[in-house]
């Protein structure tokens, strides 16, 4: 069967306007909230993780690819939805967590990386060699090094997919993503004044290279495989500011893609964006779209209000402390977050709680603050909240209470706030 992604290329040759979101999350709330909508809406859905919270030696998450791929598989199974609507990808597949290591095992690392991502069933792969190791010169990484490494990585991914395919002869061909100029993962490190959009000569330079690289490398069929570069079209955000897309500065950039047909650009960093700004990006050929902090930002957003209704309803000894038990999480382990935010005890405060980059996202899925949000949902069940105290806290979600739309339920509820996000790229694409 054909995969999704190269169905909606096809689609965008014939000049339908079309696009698809990628949630970048490994938290369950999320996960399950995205296959939901997509067994509502009847349409693929497209979830990825990324090289530091899934890799062969656990990852952040303490999942490796092929636990990753069960897990979402069996949320899939339990809600209805058919494994061949549910696109699994890879995000950075390459040497970012071993950037302190010399080539040899930095790439060593990455093929085996690599490697399991395809052979448990991912078939969206971002091929990012664009960082530098221990032992590259000083100075830019080449975009002839990156391209070699890049195919690399290629073979060791068709390589899992033929093992798969022989056990598994449906296997979906996995579909590839190429690009050197990549945003940091979870957004900007620092307030920036301007953000530069690449080049479109910097675009086709890329294009051009890996076409060429990869013939030499005896996989020049593979750019076939290939549907996206990932681009900077001018999006990006950090703790307080989000950088809007503007499509008069992205105009040559995207001009520049209508020269190869066979491939969208890939947005990374999108979140934030306006419904506005989402739609522009796709139409402009930004055709797929990712989104991760935001996600468990509007997650965060709905736990606090329900944390704050409970402080309302439920006596003190029994209460879930869902917020002061996060930040107790944060503070007694903080390399996840200390060097991201800068400035005083109030407002590292202050950026642990609201920060667009969302670092809690790290520590949601931590079995303490599970725990508290699972008492949290179990309180507010015991102590049901008041329609009009929902109004307060929650607006847009009584809204759909009223409309029917929702259930009165703590747990719909903290879903919500992430449906909240989607609903912003559901329309755009």
């Amino acid at each position: 069967m054909k995969h999704p992604l190269q169905e909606m290329m096809d689609k965008r040759r014939e000049g339908i306007r079309c696009g698809i979101p990628s949630y970048c999350s490994a938290n369950e709330l999320v996960i399950e909230i995205a296959l939901r909508r997509a067994k509502e809406r009847n349409i693929p859905v497209l979830i990825e993780a990324t090289a530091n919270q899934v890799n062969q030696f656990g990852g952040y998450t303490g999942m490796k690819p092929a636990d990753f791929y069960q897990m979402v598989l069996k949320m899939a199974s339990d809600i209805g939805l058919p494994e061949n609507m549910m696109i699994l990808a890879g995000d950075h597949l390459g040497p970012l967590t071993w950037q302190k290591l010399p080539e040899s095992e930095a790439m060593e690392n990455s093929v085996e990386l690599v490697y399991q991502y395809a052979r448990a069933g991912f078939t969206k792969i971002h091929l990012d060699t664009s960082m530098k190791v221990a032992d590259d010169p000083e100075g830019l990484l080449q975009t002839e090094v990156i391209a070699r490494r890049g195919a690399k990585l290629y073979k060791a991914a068709m390589k899992g997919y033929e093992e798969l395919k022989a056990e598994k002869p449906d296997a979906m061909r996995p579909v590839f993503v190429i690009g050197s100029e990549v945003p940091i993962p979870g957004g900007a490190t620092e307030a920036e004044d301007t953000l530069a959009v690449t080049k479109p000569e910097a675009f086709r330079d890329t294009v051009s290279t890996y076409q060429r690289i990869w013939t030499e490398e005896g996989v020049g069929e593979g750019m076939k495989d290939v549907i996206a570069v990932v681009v900077q079209p001018g999006v990006e955000f950090g703790d307080e500011q989000v950088f809007d897309y503007n499509p008069a500065a992205a105009v040559d950039l995207c001009a520049a893609l209508k020269e190869f047909p066979d491939i969208c650009f890939e947005g990374h960093s999108t979140d934030y964006q306006t419904a506005t700004d989402l739609y522009n990006m796709v139409t402009d050929g930004i055709a797929i779209l990712k989104v991760g902090p935001a996600l468990t930002f509007g997650l965060r957003e709905a736990l606090f209000s329900l944390s704050m209704m409970e402080k309302e309803l439920v006596p003190e000894e029994k209460r879930a402390n869902f917020i002061e038990t996060l930040d107790q999480v944060m503070l007694a382990s903080p390399a996840n977050w200390e060097k991201h935010y800068h400035g005083d005890e109030k407002h590292l405060a202050q950026c642990r709680k609201y920060s667009y980059s969302d670092r809690a996202r790290y520590y949601i899925g931590q079995p303490e603050v599970v725990a508290a949000m699972n008492k949290l949902f179990d309180n507010l069940r015991e102590y049901p909240i008041p329609m009009n105290m929902l109004h307060q806290y929650m607006p847009i979600s009584y809204a759909k209470i009223r409309e029917g739309q929702l259930k009165l339920d703590p747990r719909e509820l903290a879903m919500d706030g992430i449906v909240q996000f989607m609903l912003d790229y559901e329309s755009a694409v």
